[in-house]
């Protein structure tokens, strides 16, 4: 990352009706004056990056595989993140150190994924730029491998994610692990108008989109992270919208943007733009800064011309505008942050968070795109990596167009 080859512990489509996007031709720099250039800021840092991803080869699930899980080669498996062994009963089930990350937990298919998520985020943005098929080929390879072909492929179901030792082979709040292929799905969508997309590639990724966006809104471990009312619940909402706006299902849409309304807003956020259910964490500083991501990609891929999410605003006065105002001076002044630091990680935040550059491109706030602009844009932290999905700007900003 950063320009280089990628670590190689990290290392190792859709019918033309849903294609609409035009080709990078139709990516505009944006400038919310003349002092900002979307375009120009990320070319260098894009073009950089795809060059050393072009041979990267695929890896999936199944090139990794972990004893404790009760699934197969082809299932996507994980472990909850602040589980540790009992130091009074070190062989029995986990207990839990809420924010204390243990370093021994199985997490090469979360690894497998974010790198898929940091390939195609790159190698498309890089196509959009310059409409070279160089970039959108390998991208297509990585597509065949993890939704395609049946030897490698993912299956379309998370029944094994964050599993925790002596206690459950798999629980609903796993299915958070496969936010990082919002910006494969994203990207997908995009490539539709490459020749090396062919159509009965597109048929086979929007496929294995539409049955995974199925399974997380009718099995039980959806619909209990579907209603969870914390960060969890937002980010089913980001994928939910990321792959339904990849395969067209507007129901889902329009479930996603009454929930944005009506409980993101109006029940999770409180009369100051903050999150209370973050703020109690042992990480507040960084849960506050992913829930606002996590916020901002709703607002990116659900809203409409008439139903903007941005610009909503409840009976009581909550908003994306009032969340911004909330964060965004901490962000740009960490040590004004008024409230516990956090347990872990406290130095590596914050980076180049979408939802400032979201949010200053909407309402053209000069100051907040420079706070964003000097921020790191490729963190190497793979905690910071895991809770930042949203990566590759170019792929959420561009003009849609006939």
């Amino acid at each position: 990352m950063g320009g280089e080859k990628m670590d190689r512990s990290v290392s190792r489509f859709l019918i033309p009706l849903f294609c609409w996007l035009p080709f990078t031709a139709s990516i505009e720099a944006k400038k919310t004056n003349h002092s900002f250039d979307l375009r120009a800021v990320e070319t260098p840092r894009i073009l950089s990056k795809a060059k050393g991803y072009l041979r990267e080869l695929p890896r999936t699930v199944t090139a990794d595989s972990c004893e404790r899980s009760s699934g197969d080669r082809h299932d996507f498996y994980s472990e909850g993140d602040y589980w540790w062994p009992n130091p009074e009963n070190p062989e029995g089930p986990y207990i839990r150190r809420d924010g204390e990350t243990n370093p021994a937990n199985f997490i090469a298919h979360r690894k497998s994924m974010i790198r898929l998520s940091e390939l195609m985020g790159t190698l498309v943005s890089a196509y959009l730029l310059t409409g070279e098929e160089k970039y959108a080929r390998p991208a297509v390879r990585h597509l065949r491998a993890w939704f395609v072909e049946e030897d490698t492929k993912m299956r379309p179901s998370l029944l094994y994610g964050q599993a925790i030792k002596g206690k459950y082979t798999g629980r609903s709040i796993g299915i958070i692990d496969t936010l990082h292929l919002v910006e494969v799905a994203r990207g997908a969508k995009l490539l539709c108008t490459s020749p090396s997309f062919k159509v009965r590639d597109q048929k086979a990724v929007r496929k294995w989109f539409a049955e995974y966006l199925n399974w997380i809104n009718t099995h039980e471990y959806g619909l209990k992270e579907k209603m969870h009312p914390n960060n969890h619940g937002v980010c089913w909402s980001l994928q939910a919208a990321a792959f339904a706006d990849f395969v067209g299902n507007e129901e889902i849409l329009k479930w996603v943007r009454s929930q944005f309304r009506t409980v993101y807003l109006a029940a999770m956020m409180d009369e100051h733009g903050g999150f209370p259910a973050e703020l109690k964490r042992t990480k507040p500083y960084g849960y506050s800064l992913f829930i606002m991501d996590a916020m901002a990609g709703v607002a990116q891929i659900a809203s409409t011309e008439k139903n903007d999410l941005w610009q909503f605003v409840t009976p009581g006065g909550r908003s994306m505008k009032l969340g911004i105002e909330f964060i965004s001076p901490f962000i740009a002044d960490k040590g004004k942050w008024p409230y516990d630091r956090d347990v872990m990680y406290w130095e590596e935040w914050p980076v180049r968070h979408p939802s400032l550059l979201f949010s200053g491109l909407k309402t053209k706030n000069t100051a907040h795109l420079k706070i964003w602009e000097k921020l790191e844009p490729d963190p190497k932290t793979y905690e910071v990596l895991r809770n930042l999905p949203l990566r590759h700007p170019l792929l959420w900003v561009e003009k849609k167009g006939s």
